[in-house]
Parts: structure tokens; sequence; C-alpha cells
């Protein structure tokens, strides 16, 4: 038995008892260290190795467990069956992030928020990974990969740049209504538990009978809204750079738990074809006019990890964890997510990280996919392939289900998306600037607008800044120029602001 008294022995990784925790095995008091000393010598190699590769992006982040309950009958629309009654109740885990600093950076910089989700259901888990804004930069996944690295640092001096940032983003007029979220006071919540979360991506449901619709995710705060301005946040960053995450971690700690209301917007599956502008444009929201809020449950965050690495560092969510009832969209950005999210996972946390337990669905695995780095579940003598003749699993397309969607023959051709009557680039942050935000929201747009640009950004581009917030609204473009000492509010503009302005104008004709 145990003495309860004595803590329990150290051991090596494979369970054999350690003969010291503070002496190496050397030749005599003064003597080199032996090699043979494997005790150290595991510690020491395990040591170099216990970081896996950040994330390039949401590398900074922390998350927890909890909970989502069904509060609403939403099975007119979906056959998922972990929405399929009210009051059921489905384990959950959830992970935010900031987007573009490194693991070390302050949890209070201007950035989007990650809003990443796993529901383990009865039929797999169910993946949601979403941002604090319901839209995004870009629309195409093939300049993906350039905005981030507009975001990140200088290949020789290894500095981040707003120079940079505003080169792409003035060159690529489809980020005008992210970066206006951006620039506003909800660029740099309060906390991660007083801000939404969204699906941004359409995604497609099915209900029992066969009839598919088009939905897009809404994770409402239950806390309300609360966001920092630059100088709070510059504050905090300096005080407290995990801010955020012991925020979350306190407030959980404390019995306070944070919970979300989910609601959907629905588009009957026809409508999309004649719908205004492309519903599908990851850039673009869904008038709650046209299609109004529909609650369907809550998530409740409850329980904090209890090993932050083995948790919250190899937790791996991918948007093509679909459950039955659910499906994708032809939004290309959610369509090449679709790659890249498990391929990221397989480099950074091995081939078999859907075995750990963080990952692992809480419903019974059966596949053919075997060995590997890292496995752990073996299927014993279980058949390898299919098909087979001894009892190895089989489909089942009764149980399965792949939302599919009409497509127009054509060329196979590198295009834009197909226009539509109301596809434009600046309607939609103009309308948020002029109808939703308020005269003092206004003014702190333009202010962190100014601030931002007149941070190490030179005269040519930041004409450029002001001819893309023309673009937006012209009242903040007048008063961005008059921040950035560029023009009086009332002199017409020169040939170089002209030339910045026809510029701007070409790029969005390109979108």
């Amino acid at each position: 038995m145990p003495d309860p008294s004595r803590p329990p022995a150290t051991t090596t990784d494979s369970g054999i008892p350690a003969v010291s925790d503070e002496h190496s095995l050397t030749v005599g008091p003064a003597g080199p260290i032996a090699l043979h000393d494997h005790y150290v010598v595991q510690k020491m190699q395990h040591f170099n190795r216990e970081r896996v590769p950040e994330r390039v992006v949401h590398a900074k982040g922390g998350g927890a467990h909890g909970f989502f309950q069904v509060t609403n009958d939403v099975t007119e629309f979906t056959k998922a069956d972990f929405l399929s009654a009210v009051g059921k109740r489905t384990d959950a885990f959830a992970r935010f992030s900031t987007v573009a600093g490194e693991q070390g950076f302050p949890d209070t910089v201007r950035d989007p928020r990650g809003f990443a989700l796993k529901f383990y259901t009865d039929d797999g888990n169910f993946d949601m990974v979403g941002n604090n804004t319901p839209v995004f930069f870009v629309r195409d996944p093939s300049k993906f990969q350039d905005f981030i690295h507009s975001q990140k640092r200088l290949p020789d001096t290894g500095m981040r740049s707003n120079e940079m940032q505003w080169d792409f983003w003035t060159l690529s007029p489809e980020s005008a209504h992210q970066v206006t979220i951006l620039m506003s006071d909800r660029g740099i919540p309060s906390s991660w538990r007083h801000m939404h979360g969204f699906s941004s991506h359409t995604y497609s449901w099915i209900n029992a009978g066969g009839e598919r619709f088009w939905v897009k995710y809404h994770f409402r705060s239950d806390q309300g809204i609360e966001n920092l301005t630059d100088d709070e946040a510059a504050s905090m960053a300096g005080e407290d750079g995990d801010h955020h995450r012991r925020d979350l971690h306190q407030a959980i700690a404390s019995g306070n738990a944070p919970t979300w209301t989910l609601s959907v917007q629905v588009m009957p599956y026809a409508d999309a074809a004649e719908y205004r502008f492309n519903p599908f444009d990851l850039t673009k929201v869904w008038p709650k006019a046209d299609h109004p809020l529909i609650e369907v449950g809550r998530l409740t965050l409850d329980r904090n990890p209890a090993n932050f690495f083995a948790e919250v560092e190899q937790a791996g969510f991918n948007p093509s964890n679909l459950v039955p009832g659910t499906g994708l969209s032809p939004d290309r950005m959610l369509m090449a997510r679709i790659f890249s999210y498990h391929d990221t996972h397989l480099h950074r946390i091995g081939p078999n990280y859907e075995q750990l337990p963080i990952n692992r669905p809480h419903s019974p695995v059966h596949s053919y996919n075997k060995d590997g780095s890292m496995t752990y579940h073996h299927a014993g003598n279980q058949p390898v392939y299919a098909p087979n003749s001894f009892g190895g699993p089989a489909a089942d397309p009764t149980r399965a289900t792949e939302i599919g969607w009409d497509v127009d023959a054509g060329e196979l051709a590198r295009t834009a998306y197909e226009k539509h009557a109301a596809d434009d680039d600046f309607s939609q942050p103009g309308t948020l600037v002029r109808s939703v935000m308020g005269d003092e929201e206004r003014s702190e747009l333009v202010e962190n607008i100014v601030g931002h640009a007149s941070d190490d950004v030179s005269p040519a581009m930041q004409l450029r800044v002001v001819a893309y917030w023309t673009r937006v609204d012209p009242g903040v473009g007048a008063r961005v120029a008059e921040g950035l000492g560029l023009a009086d509010g009332s002199a017409p503009p020169g040939a170089e602001m002209r030339a910045a302005q026809e510029l701007v104008d070409a790029r969005a004709g390109t979108a």
C-alpha cells in the first residue's frame, strides 16, 4: 500500500523508478557526466521536443470545456442528431485566439479573434472554425497565404509592418468590410467572454425529408459586447499580456461560466441563385431583414483545462468535421479550408492527432486508417481493407449525409465569382459605417485608422489609405485625410491623390 504521507516515486517515462531528481551520473564529484545516464539524457531529449510547432495563424490562445444545449426546435431545417430535440445536451470544447501574433504576443492587440468549437456528438465530432467577425479579408484561397504574410513580419528585419498591411488591403478592395470591423471599437474585445462568434462561412443543412437549406451560424455573447480602446489595450498589454487567457480561466474558476446563444440565418436552397449578391462570398453578410436570426441553443463553458498543452495546444479543429444533417457550400474559402486544416494538423501534431483525448470523438471510430507515428488505437485482428469478407466496417449511406449543390457545366478556368446585381466591395462596409455605427463609433473608427496609418506608413501609402476609405464612405475618407495631414477637407485632391484613387478604383474592378 502506498504511504499517503510520502509523495509518489519519480520514474522514467517507461515507469522505471528514478535514482535521483537532482544529480547526474558523473565520474567522481568533479568528473564528466556519463552518456549512459539515460534518465538525464531522456529528460534533455524530451525537453528539446516538448513544444510542437506553433500554429502559423491563431498561435496565441486559450480554451475551455463545456456543453451545448438545444433550446428551440430546428428539425424543419436539419436532421442533425445533436440538434434533434429541445433540451438535448452535447459536450463541447472551445478555443479562442488572436490571428496574426505569435505565442508570446499580448492578448489585447488589434486583430480578429478565432472562435473555434468542437461538439462531441453521437455521430462524431462537429467542428466550427470561425472568428469573432461575420466576414473575412479575402474571398479566394489563392490570396489567403499572401494576406497572412502581409500581417506577419518582414523577411529582412523580422518586424511587423503597417505599411505592408495597408499595401495589401488597398490593393484588395474585398478586404474593406473586414478592415472596417477591425478598425472599429470591436477590433479589440475586452475579453473572449464579451465578443460574439460567427461561422462566417455559409454552410448547408438538410432535413429528414431531404430539403436543403443554406445557413450561417451566429454565437452571440450573453455577457454583452465590451471592447477596449487603443490606449486601454496598450496599457493592458504592459500590465498583463495574457489578459484574455486569464480572464476566461478566472471567470470559470469562480463559477461565472460564460454563455453564448446560437442562432442561425436560414436561406432556402433555391433562393441563392437569384439573391441580389453572391450569398457564398465570405466578405459579405446576409442582412437580417432578409434572413432573421432563428435561435437554436446555448453554449456554456464551465470547465477549465486540466493541462493546457494537452487540451488547448494539441486541439485540432477541422471544418470538414460535418455530421449527418450538415454540409458545405460553394464558398471557395471554405472548400480550401477543408484541405488546409487537416493538412496543418498532420504537420503540427502528427498523422494520428485525432486519437489524442482532446480530439478523439466520444462516439465509436471504425476506420481503415492504420499505423503511422504515435498510433495509439489499434483494431486488433479486424480487417484493414475494404471491401472484405471478414466483418469489417461498411459504409452506410442511410446514416451518412453528403449535401451537394447544382453546378452549371462550364470551362475549367481561373475566374472571380459570377457577378450578381449587388456584388461590390464597398456597399456593405459603407452601410456599416453610415447606418450601424453612431457618431461616437465613427469617430473612434477614424481615430483608429489614423493612428494605425501614422505608424511607419509612407506618405504615398497614406494617400492610398485615404482613397480606400473614401470608397467606403466619403465622410470617413475626408476625416482620415485630415487626420493624416493630407488635406484640409475642402481643397480638391491633387494629382498624387487622384492617382491613388484611380489605383483603388482599378483594383475594385478586378474583384
